[in-house]
Formats: structure tokens, sequence, C-alpha cells
């Protein structure tokens, strides 16, 4: 096996490859220029890299026998998947190396406001003993709430309960069982919000997340709350968290994360209150080596056993295959976004079958893309068609399959159904591909209607009464909302039952013009999903 590794990662992992003497290693220094890495890459079996080298279409060209490229870190933007995957190479990062790195840095930035760190040691520099001024408090006996249970999450989780804190979370993604395990009680987001002492998030950043902490939520918040923030800046509106820093409503906040990095002209710089620090959480020796060592093993064992572990494209397979099935992965994934986006609540069971010649195929990766459709904006964790069944298992989420073989006539379509059971109940939709690429809804909740499954659809449940459909095109029309694609469903052949509309708009659609949507004559629902 011949392995380049192109940029610096710990020696232990270098160690690693070498404990094999069959194996060749080829260090960072040997491919210092790109026409150096491109002849090595020639005859290479794995690629290590960390951000600085960008593995292109053109830099695959040159490896012919590549098998694997081993990402030391989380992000891939410095690879490019589609073609790594049509040159059958598994893609592999790291995530979680650094979450107790982010985890520690959390309890960090809640204890030194707890003790006034950042004040106590800038007065003792100053020459100054302020002792009286300085008493804090401790973390015993306060309350955390935690926005997010991912690994991270569930990292802060561990350390706070050591401290003595009761713990309070909203993940609408977790189930029961594994939260009360960890000694954490799960709540709605808005009760988390009111009731703790401390908070501290740990969410991606979707469009249900962004501004989740701004002025509505921060006023109703506990006065005196100190909050935390490690994940993602957009998280927070800042102007918002420093007018109620400001007000006494917020006793303090440590941020590691802005909306602009490196920081710059920030309404909360300067604020006595407010701990900053440029970004460091996952930034550790020990993270650091961490991701180093991780990604050495995954490689090994896909090399040696050609078990795949974190990939974020999918396993080896025929550019034949991946030709085939490509439609069908983007179908599931289309279908699962449409059913979480219309979904509330905590997914406790997600259900998936295949009709017709697709019962056949190597579906691993539809079911996989369908799970990732329906997952991917509910965790902080990077789920991909490769690891959404293994979340979807860490989340307690059962996941069903089932298939209908085709007839022996071979005349059936194939069609993929999926469904989502939350605890308000059951939602349902099945897709086909149509013209080879286009993926399209065929049913909602067992109420036929074919629509493309892209771009901003505007989905309405409503009473089958006349003047409905009327009626919306009106107020998008007066809104100078253009529809693109307007598709019926209704559950009977005569009026007075239940239906509804999928419309395919283009561009956004306003909160204002959902409220008007919902406010009118017969509309039970107005809902907007985005691919």
């Amino acid at each position: 096996m011949k392995i380049v590794v192109a940029e610096k990662i710990a020696p232990a992992a270098i160690d690693l490859f070498r404990q094999d003497s069959t194996w060749k290693v080829v260090t960072p220094d040997q491919v210092a220029k790109k026409e150096q890495l491109v002849e090595e890459l020639k005859d290479a079996d794995a690629l290590i890299v960390r951000s600085a080298v960008f593995v292109d279409a053109a830099l695959l060209e040159h490896a012919g026998k590549l098998r694997v490229i081993g990402r030391a870190g989380v992000g891939v933007d410095n690879i490019e998947l589609e073609a790594a995957t049509r040159h059958g190479i598994a893609v592999m990062n790291t995530p979680g190396a650094n979450a107790i790195a982010v985890a520690e840095h959390t309890i960090a930035l809640m204890l030194a406001m707890a003790r006034f760190i950042p004040r106590a040691t800038e007065t003792m520099h100053a020459g100054k003993w302020e002792k009286k001024s300085l008493q804090g408090t401790e973390l015993r006996g306060k309350t955390l709430g935690i926005i997010g249970l991912g690994r991270i999450g569930m990292e802060v989780a561990r350390r706070a309960a050591a401290f003595g804190m009761t713990l309070v979370a909203h993940d609408p993604y977790v189930s029961p069982a594994i939260a009360y395990d960890a000694k954490i009680r799960l709540a709605d987001r808005e009760e988390v919000l009111t009731t703790v002492d401390y908070l501290t998030l740990h969410v991606g950043l979707t469009p249900q997340t962004a501004n989740m902490i701004n002025a509505t939520s921060l006023a109703a918040m506990k006065k005196g709350v100190r909050i935390v923030n490690c994940a993602r800046g957009e998280l927070i509106d800042e102007a918002a968290l420093a007018e109620a820093i400001k007000s006494g409503q917020v006793g303090g906040a440590g941020l590691d994360v802005f909306v602009e990095e490196p920081l710059k002209n920030s309404p909360l710089a300067g604020l006595p209150n407010v701990i900053l620090t440029p970004h460091i959480g996952g930034s550790t020796a020990e993270a650091q080596d961490a991701v180093g060592v991780q990604i050495a093993h995954q490689v090994r064992d896909y090399l040696q056993r050609g078990v795949v572990q974190n990939a974020v494209n999918m396993p080896s397979m025929t550019e034949q295959e991946y030709v085939m099935l490509e439609p069908f992965i983007t179908l599931g994934e289309r279908l699962g976004t449409f059913l979480a986006q219309l979904s509330e609540g905590r997914f406790s069971e997600i259900g998936i079958r295949y009709t017709g010649p697709l019962a056949d195929w190597k579906t691993e990766l539809i079911r996989n893309a369908s799970i990732k459709g329906i997952l991917q904006h509910t965790t902080d964790e990077s789920v991909n068609v490769i690891n959404a069944s293994s979340v979807a298992e860490s989340r307690g989420i059962p996941v069903h399959e089932s298939k209908k073989e085709h007839p022996s006539s071979g005349g059936a379509a194939n069609v993929l159904g999926l469904t989502v059971t939350t605890p308000n109940g059951t939602l349902s939709a099945r897709g086909t591909v149509l013209h080879g690429n286009s993926p399209r809804l065929l049913s909602f909740d067992n109420i036929d209607v074919e629509a493309p499954l892209e771009n901003t659809l505007l989905v309405i449940r409503n009473r089958d009464i006349p003047g409905v459909v009327g009626r919306v095109g009106s107020i998008l029309g007066e809104s100078e909302v253009n529809i693109a694609n307007f598709a019926l469903g209704r559950a009977g052949a005569t009026t007075g039952g239940n239906a509804f509309s999928v419309v395919q708009i283009d561009g956004q659609l306003t909160e204002a013009v959902l409220q008007r949507l919902r406010s009118a004559k017969a509309i039970l629902a107005a809902n907007v999903v985005q691919f």
C-alpha cells in the first residue's frame, strides 16, 4: 500500500501507517510542490489532506489507483466529492474528533463568567486587589439549558452534570431514552429558553435556528441568564444580545463564534460582561492530534478490511451503477426533505418502501439519502448517504424498509415511498423519477398529486370547496409571487372533503404572505418547503 500524506498530521498517525513494513508512506515534505503530488498520486492507494490541498477532478485524473481520501478534519470543501465518487474513491472525514475540546471550552466560558476570571486577572495585572467586587457564584445547583444534543451537546451535558448542574435540553430528534440515560430532561425550546440559569447552543445553522436568540427570546429569558455559543455565530442576533447585556436582562455571555469572523465592529466588543474568544473551541493540541490519528485509523481499516467509517460520499461502485442510482438517491433526499419540513416534533420512526424494479437495486444509498433528507437540518452532525443510518440509530429512531418486487412482465414503475412518525401523527409521501432525472411527488398523505420536488414549494391543506384555488392565486399575485407550477390533489370525487395544493413558486415567500394564506377561508395550513 502507498499512502500520500499531503499535509502535516500527528506523528502518531504516520507511525500507524508505518506499522506495516510493506506500506510506503510519502510525507508532506516530499509533495510540497504540486508536480510532486501529481507524480506520487499516480500509484497511491490513499491520500491524506487537511484543508490547504485542493483535491479537484483534474488532480484525481492522475490518481488511477486511489481508493480513499482522508480529510483530517470535518469540512470537505477542498475535495470535489462528485468527482471522487465517480472515480470510486471513498472520502472520509473526522466528525466529533474535536467534540471534547469544544465541550471543555464551553465549560471554561461558563466558569469564567461565574467567577469573573477575565476581570480578576485584568485588575490583578493592573496592581489592584478587588477581592470583594469579584465574589462569584457556583455552577452547582444551577440549571443548564442545552439547545442541541449532538456529540458536543452530550459531552457538555456529561461535564456539567459532574459540576452538579441540573440539565434541561431541547432536541426534538433525540429519543427520550437516550436523554434519560444521560440524566437530561427534554423540554420544548421555549421552556429551555425561559427557565435556565445558563444557556449553551450546539446546533447547526438552518432557517429555523438562524437568529433563534433575538430580542423577543432574550426578553422572555430568566433575568441574569448567561449565554454560551461555541456553535455558529448566526444563531444569535448580536445587536439584540448587546442591548440585553447592557440592560441587565442577560448577566453575561461567552462567545467563540460570530456572524463576521474575524470580529469587526461588533456591538459586543468592549462590554464588561462578555467573554470573546477567536473561534478556538476546537483548537487544542489534543484535538489536532486526534483528527490525524482518527483519519489514519479509518484509512487503514478501509484499506485492510474494507470498513467505511465517517464517509461523506457513497461507497465504491461501478460508474454504471452510480449513473442508475443517482436520480433515485436525489429523489430519496428530496422526499425526506419534503416530509421533514412539513413535520413537527421529534421523529420516532421512519418507513421506506421500494416498489418496482427499484426493489431489486442496491437500495442502501437510496435509504440513507432518504434519512439524510429527513434528518439533515435537525442535528449539528453532518448527515450524509454513508452515515445517515448510524445517525438515526444514535438518535433512537428506528428505520423500517419494505420492498414490493415488480411483476415478471417488468412493466411496473419505480416508486419510492416514505413515512415519518412524530408525536403529532404520521405523514407519508410517494415519488418517482421522470424523464431520467426529474424527481416528482406522486402523493402526499395518500392523496394523489404530481408535482416537481425542486426549488421552493408552497404546500396548502384546505377544505375542498369552491374558490380556494382562486383565492390562493390572488394572494400570491397581489404579493408579486410568481407561480411556476400549481398541482392539486383531493381526497374524493366530490366537494366538502380534504384537499391540498403544491404550488411551485419563484423566489421566497415572506411570513406576512404566509399569514394571509393561513387566514383565508377554508385553508387549514400553509407551509413552505425549500430544497
